[in-house]
């Protein structure tokens, strides 16, 4: 046990090593539910640290007088583990937001859109339709089957400010 200790805690191991306690910290965190797992690339970092402390454990056994050439090693094996696990790991989903609708053209479905009432439809990327609550600035005139640009969502309110669209342009 004294020689792993020496080994763990001896160049250039005790530089992962101590990354290694942290990483360990962290799952344990995610585990308990204190810590959200999408808050760091947490999957990329700790293939890095477990590969390299690995590396850097064995290295400094077997080869004790190449510190810098183990750490070296270390780091990219570290690396090579990190990149590994980002191209074995999916990516994440985007989650679709109200903010994805600003910039794209919508219908108008109510007989005219005031700066207190208005609805529209718009198509998502998914290819499904929404009824959309719109809002304007001006005088402009809007009615029920015309174009609208959809140029701003207003999280208060809960609706979309919107300006006509010309077709063509």
């Amino acid at each position: 046990m004294r020689d792993f200790l020496d080994a763990a805690l001896g160049f250039p191991a005790v530089l992962f090593s101590f990354a290694l306690i942290v990483v360990i910290g962290f799952w344990l965190l995610v585990a308990f539910g204190v810590v959200d797992l999408d808050a760091l690339p947490a999957a990329e970092v700790s293939g890095f640290v477990a590969a390299g402390w690995f590396a850097a454990l064995a290295g400094s056994v077997l080869l004790p007088a190449l510190g810098w050439v183990v750490l070296a090693a270390a780091l990219a094996v570290g690396l090579g583990a990190a990149f590994l696990v980002r191209r074995l790991t999916p990516a994440p989903e985007k989650v679709p937001s109200r903010h994805d609708f600003v910039g794209q053209i919508c219908v108008i479905r109510t007989q005219s859109v005031s700066t207190d009432f208005g609805q529209a439809e718009i198509r998502a990327v998914d290819g499904s339709t929404s009824v959309i609550q719109v809002r304007q600035t001006g005088a402009d005139s809007f009615r029920a089957g015309g174009a609208a640009l959809i140029f701003q969502y207003d999280a208060e309110g809960e609706f979309f400010w919107v300006m006509p669209y010309e077709g063509g342009l």
